[in-house]
């Protein structure tokens, strides 16, 4: 019988303390095993959590083992390992570390996304940090608050140490504090975009996954004399650049925004760099308008692309080959070029492929439905667009 007890600080209800008081092994992180201490038979092995190395084997060969795990085990907790392993296991769980942080501030947490970094890669965490109002972050050493906060200028983060222990700790900080402070590890991140924050009742945890719609009618966007991005082309730079969670997409000479704000409704981070001012605003107001967030950049590309944090894929609507160069060399598995000159078309592919791109494109040609009068209709062709993308993996 293997028994996983969630600990947060408190008193532990009856089954986990007949399950410890048969227990023949006991295994946890050192803190965890110091606080049940009184409640194991002298008699059981300890097992200090460290590794993972040998602790599966050494699980298997006893016949009343305890493991120790912070808040609910099942939730980016040691579960999935023991399940993963072959072991039956039953659970008895504490509140998870994220709900007591979001109880501790009294906030709703049902609309907000969790993502891990222990043990993981930072960029993704702090992209989903970047396009969402309301995330939780389950830190690791070298993947905390710190580290976040040294590239999220504009965010108020909650730091939630030692939850459940006499000496738990909440601090709110403003993200720029937090970048020079040091923290307990693990701890609980709340990374909250004041300005997005809202009451509104929803019906599904978490993210609600991609739009209902996309590839948005022109007249959703605000734009200046038909300068946007059309939405068949649209559709198909979306599915090129492929905007989900946890990616980083730049929209480079943005325009409207209208590339921009539809990654973001799939979840994406996203930076619009734009030249423009009075169009900088309408990208505000767009991303506005569909409740998204868009990072805008007034600025020529070629003097500020250096400084944009890393993106995975990369949108140019605008700015001419030096640009299209610079894009071509950053680490995105995707550059994705919009061109309605057909005599840049081959300056523009030789450019994706010299960067070590596999190229490919399309010419969007298409014929719009149009009425006239007396209930008849005609198709109407629109102006053709080459869409190039260059890949590498």
């Amino acid at each position: 019988m293997i028994t996983v007890i969630g600990f947060d600080g408190g008193p532990l209800p009856d089954a986990a303390r007949a399950a410890l008081a048969e227990a023949t092994l006991v295994v946890g992180g050192r803190r965890h095993l110091d606080a049940v201490g009184t409640g194991v038979p002298e008699t059981a092995a300890r097992l200090v959590l460290g590794s993972l190395d040998g602790m599966f084997e050494e699980i298997a060969r006893h016949e009343h083992v305890c493991v120790i795990a912070s808040g609910d085990p099942g939730f980016f907790g040691i579960v999935r390992q023991l399940r993963e392993y072959g072991l039956d296991i039953s659970v008895l769980p504490a509140a998870s570390s994220v709900a007591t942080a979001f109880a501790a501030i009294g906030l709703s947490w049902d609309d907000a996304i969790v993502v891990s970094a222990h043990g993981r890669e930072l960029r993704p965490v702090a992209n989903v940090c970047r396009a969402f109002p309301k995330v939780a972050v389950l830190t690791g050493p070298g993947t905390g608050a710190k580290e976040l906060a040294a590239v999220l200028p504009e965010r108020t983060f909650i730091i939630a140490q030692r939850l459940g222990h006499p000496d738990q700790r909440i601090d709110s900080l403003d993200s720029r504090v937090a970048a020079d402070t040091e923290f307990a590890d693990p701890h609980v991140l709340l990374c909250l975009d004041e300005s997005r924050l809202t009451s509104e009742r929803g019906w599904i945890a978490g993210f609600p996954g991609g739009p209902g719609a996309w590839a948005l009618a022109e007249s959703e966007f605000a734009h200046r004399a038909s300068m946007i991005t059309k939405f068949e082309t649209r559709a198909l730079a979306l599915a090129k650049l492929g905007p989900r969670p946890g990616r980083l997409v730049w929209d480079i000479g943005a325009g409207s925004g209208s590339v921009g704000v539809e990654c973001a409704r799939f979840g994406a981070a996203v930076v619009a760099v734009e030249h423009d001012a009075q169009s900088c605003d309408r990208i505000r107001a767009n991303a506005a308008t569909h409740d998204v967030t868009v990072e805008v950049v007034t600025a020529d590309a070629l003097a500020v692309l250096s400084r944009l944090p890393q993106p995975d894929a990369v949108f140019v609507g605008g700015g001419g080959t030096d640009v299209i160069a610079a894009c071509a060399e950053t680490p995105a598995t995707t550059v994705v070029v919009a061109l309605a000159a057909i005599e840049r078309v081959p300056e523009a592919i030789s450019i994706l492929t010299k960067a070590g791109r596999t190229v490919d494109g399309a010419l969007l040609q298409s014929s719009r439905l149009s009425a006239l009068p007396g209930d008849a209709h005609r198709f109407a062709a629109t102006n053709p667009v080459f869409l190039l993308w260059g890949e590498r993996r």
